[in-house]
């Protein structure tokens, strides 16, 4: 079974429009980004695009390479102190030259969409999240949506970064799986994967998943964007080699990454929601 991350997508995304004219909201989602990378500046494109589908407003504040940290911090305090802006997403790697660590901890946690601040993985770790990052929430999504049984079931999750690794070993913990994390220190590898019911590879490593490190009939979600020795885009898992002896996989492109845009503009309607509906927030 293809797990087809663009139809839950879409799907998600034309609830979420209806969820937001029922609700007569108007969310703000404000993106940060410094510098010029050209995947990063795609990416941001893409979540403008997501954001006036749904009726989300978005701005966008670019700052250049050689921006100082405090001069980030600037920005994001401006947003912060923005009653008009629900959300707030930095857009990630940052330039070298800035803390990264001070400007996600200076993102307000109730406009925390993206779901790096401390306040937001602390609340995932303790199991009563709130913003989870974007790219494991989805994955959970597209699991719910195909039926995907976790409860009980074994879940390996190759890569232990904060951004995917670790948050989605916590919310498939949160959802009753046995979780292993695995990483480059991990002894027998390929064994640890082999016992996986639900397999979920984070490493950054072209087609590095083949079938021998696949259990038969496990679910696979593949994480990665990679680029194969022609220059055409990949994941970590072999696609053609694993998918025959999995049971579900994603492919790449059209599986994980389409859930990440669509999570965030979930996650901004929420804090709006939070904020303007309940007026309170759980913070």
């Amino acid at each position: 079974m293809i797990l087809d991350g663009k139809a839950v997508s879409e799907k998600r995304l034309e609830i979420l429009k209806e969820k937001i004219e029922e609700f007569g909201l108007y969310p703000r989602l404000a993106t940060v980004i410094v510098g010029e990378d050209p995947a990063s500046q795609m990416y941001v494109r893409m979540k403008h695009r997501a954001c006036e589908r749904v009726g989300i407003g978005s701005i966008g504040i670019e700052l250049p390479a050689d921006a100082t940290t405090g001069r980030v911090l600037e920005a994001i305090t401006r947003l912060n102190n923005d009653p008009d802006i629900n959300g707030i997403l930095v857009q990630l790697p940052l330039p070298s030259g800035v803390d990264t660590t001070r400007v996600i901890e200076a993102v307000a946690p109730d406009k925390d969409v993206d779901g790096f601040h401390p306040c937001s993985l602390g609340r995932l770790f303790s199991g009563t999240p709130v913003f989870s990052p974007c790219t494991p929430q989805g994955i959970m999504t597209i699991l719910d949506e195909y039926r995907i049984p976790i409860a009980g079931k074994r879940a390996v999750v190759v890569g232990r970064s904060i951004d995917v690794g670790r948050p989605m070993a916590a919310l498939l913990l949160n959802a009753d799986a046995t979780v292993t994390i695995c990483h480059s220190k991990t002894e027998n590898l390929a064994a640890e994967m082999r016992a996986a019911d639900i397999l979920v590879s984070a490493v950054g490593k072209a087609k590095f998943v083949g079938p021998d490190m696949v259990k038969e009939g496990a679910t696979v979600i593949d994480v990665g964007i990679n680029q194969d020795e022609q220059g055409k885009l990949c994941g970590d898992v072999d696609f053609e080699a694993v998918k025959d002896r999995a049971g579900a996989i994603t492919p790449v492109p059209g599986g994980v990454g389409p859930m990440t845009i669509a999570t965030l503009m979930e996650n901004t309607f929420m804090a709006a929601k939070m904020r303007t509906c309940d007026n309170t927030t759980v913070w």
